[in-house]
């Protein structure tokens, strides 16, 4: 299992970090072929520093992530080797030190939906990252044991009730934190929870690889097909989880009601790759659950993302206790006004 090193303890805005980090692409692209020919384009976030980096043969892109999503090295190798028509694949990774290094991928399909917002480009995009999604069932133990988190139902109502009692991150009585009122609601929300996961792993659809945070943004729509990325967020879970982030940000974007036709069109277009195993009245209770279950594993990779020093989490430290909110949100699929 790969282990985290020291290198995390340094300042991504240091001299000393930046140097060496400089030094790893420099290295790592003249293996490959190519020189840096310009100054690199930096974008930070508490959970991973980016930098776009120009080339003589177009821009690659160093990522490095924090402790909480350092695990996104170690998965799109993994994901890289099993289904490589879906993914970028790595000119170069380092997982001790959670950097890695990818080709461009060219526009994002939100690119393309600026253009064109027709959600045919979300039917035939679906697909493929289902297929994904079964290509990679057969090897859950083994991203456990590399480092992706384990948010399988078997667990997730213990981590529920872990979570709950991490008062910090929940900021209770906070700004921007639980009400003491919701935090004593939702602690007796763990046995219905609980309840509601053994359910959802009755009806057995393997667990795989979830990104939990695919909106159009992490969707590459060039000539090479569709490819998903930026997976810091991603876990061994119900495959179906996904759906709570993708259909919301698709109804979000369409101004479309929970229960419009069309995202229920786009739910069974990604269902269709379980069809062979499952009947349909399964999946759409599968479906229905792990999208109520799912406010649970963003909280959860809210709280990875915000591995890092107190000043640099603070504007974002309100998801955690926010997507907990969700549970008690009308429907999943929209927020809670």
């Amino acid at each position: 299992m790969t282990t985290i090193a020291s290198e995390h303890a340094f300042d991504w805005s240091s001299e000393q970090w930046q140097v060496r980090a400089r030094s790893w692409v420099d290295a790592r692209l003249s293996g490959s072929g190519r020189r840096v020919t310009g100054p690199v384009e930096p974008r930070v976030r508490p959970w991973s520093l980016v930098w776009r980096v120009p080339t003589d043969d177009g821009p690659v892109w160093f990522k490095a992530n924090n402790p909480g999503t350092v695990h996104e090295t170690v998965l799109i190798t993994a994901l890289a080797e099993w289904t490589p028509d879906r993914v970028l694949t790595p000119i170069a990774v380092d997982p001790a030190r959670g950097w890695s290094l990818l080709p461009d991928g060219g526009e994002s399909l939100r690119d393309v939906l600026g253009c064109d917002p027709d959600l045919a480009h979300w039917e035939r995009a679906l697909p493929g990252y289902a297929a994904l999604q079964v290509a990679s069932e057969s090897r859950a133990d083994e991203l456990v044991a590399l480092g992706v988190p384990d948010q399988r139902p078997e667990v997730l109502a213990g981590l529920f009730a872990e979570l709950l009692d991490d008062r910090e991150a929940l900021l209770i009585g906070a700004e921007g934190g639980l009400g003491p009122d919701l935090y004593e609601r939702l602690r007796a929300e763990v046995p219905s929870y609980a309840q509601r996961c053994r359910r959802l792993a009755d009806l057995g659809i393997p667990a795989t690889v979830q990104h939990d945070d695919l909106h159009d943004g992490n969707v590459f729509a060039g000539s090479a097909g569709y490819r998903f990325f930026d997976w810091g967020d991603a876990s061994v879970a119900h495959p179906f989880g996904t759906l709570l982030v993708t259909l919301r940000s698709i109804g979000h974007a369409s101004t479309l009601a929970a229960d419009d036709a069309r995202l229920v069109r786009l739910r069974d277009a990604y269902l269709e790759a379980w069809t062979d195993r499952y009947d349909r009245r399964t999946l759409i209770e599968a479906a229905d659950l792990a999208i109520n279950l799912g406010p649970v594993s963003r909280s959860l990779s809210w709280r990875r993302a915000l591995d890092t020093a107190a000043e640099s989490r603070a504007e974002y430290a309100d998801a955690v206790p926010g997507w907990l909110e969700e549970l008690f949100s009308a429907s999943p699929l929209e927020p809670n006004p």
